[in-house]
């Protein structure tokens, strides 16, 4: 039975994450629908990581099996036609080994988190972007952000309802970039590691735009990572900035 390879793009605001669930609209459910509406067959759509509701994608990796041996571009072009007008699309497709599992063979996951500070609102970037009102010391950041990267006990970052073995991860980057604009500023976080805990990402950003805002120092982010209390993060970050940029192999 061929294996294939999906990479996909989606914006999530419409959806209540990627994994399909018993009310909603799941990107896992469309794209399983779609893939029955192409061959006939009901079949699983394992994804390389389940976004939550709002987050979005450009680079989501996922597997699926089919009992015929279909070209790669056809499985790409007929997925995409059965998918409209949902905003999910099959960037690529292509012929994989029958061992290889979109989540359990990935040796790294790349998010990215985009902030737009200005205080007109989003008009072409509303539910893409945290807006926030005023310009962040993004120095500052980046220096915070150094803090957290490394092997460390992330129970400060980490979701309630977080189901991973073990709150210890390797954050291999944590990096604030920034961007110029003629009417405010964009600044994107990049965060790359193995694997991530529930709502990591989100936690951490949130805690470092605390210190962006003034509100924070960096010596408070590395006191609130040492105390593995989830009491002492900063807020979570709105979902609709979040991307899953990359899954490497």
């Amino acid at each position: 039975m061929p294996r294939y390879k999906l990479t996909i793009e989606y914006d999530g605001t419409p959806f209540v994450g990627w994994q399909r669930q018993a009310v909603g609209l799941s990107v896992q459910g469309v794209l399983e629908t779609a893939v029955e509406r192409l061959s006939g067959e009901r079949v699983h759509v394992q994804g390389a990581g389940r976004t939550d509701a709002g987050v979005h994608a450009t680079g989501q990796v996922a597997h699926l099996d089919l009992a015929k041996d279909w070209r790669p571009d056809t499985v790409r072009d007929a997925l995409n036609a059965h998918l409209r007008p949902a905003p999910v699309a099959i960037l690529a497709a292509e012929r994989a080994e029958d061992d290889f599992h979109a989540r359990f063979s990935a040796v790294g996951r790349r998010y990215v988190y985009r902030l737009i500070c200005r205080r007109a609102d989003l008009a072409l970037e509303r539910d893409r972007a945290w807006k926030l009102p005023r310009p962040l010391d993004a120095p500052a950041m980046q220096e915070a952000a150094r803090r957290l990267v490394g092997r460390h006990d992330f129970t400060t970052f980490r979701a309630a309802d977080c189901q991973a073995a073990s709150p210890v991860k390797t954050l291999d980057r944590l990096e604030v970039e920034a961007l110029p604009g003629a009417f405010g500023q964009e600044l994107r976080v990049h965060a790359a590691a193995r694997s991530f805990l529930h709502h990591q990402v989100r936690s951490m950003v949130g805690t470092i735009v605390k210190v962006g805002e003034g509100a924070w120092t960096p010596e408070d982010v590395t006191a609130a990572l040492e105390a593995r209390d989830r009491t002492r993060c900063g807020p979570m970050a709105p979902s609709a900035g979040l991307y899953l940029a990359e899954v490497m192999y």
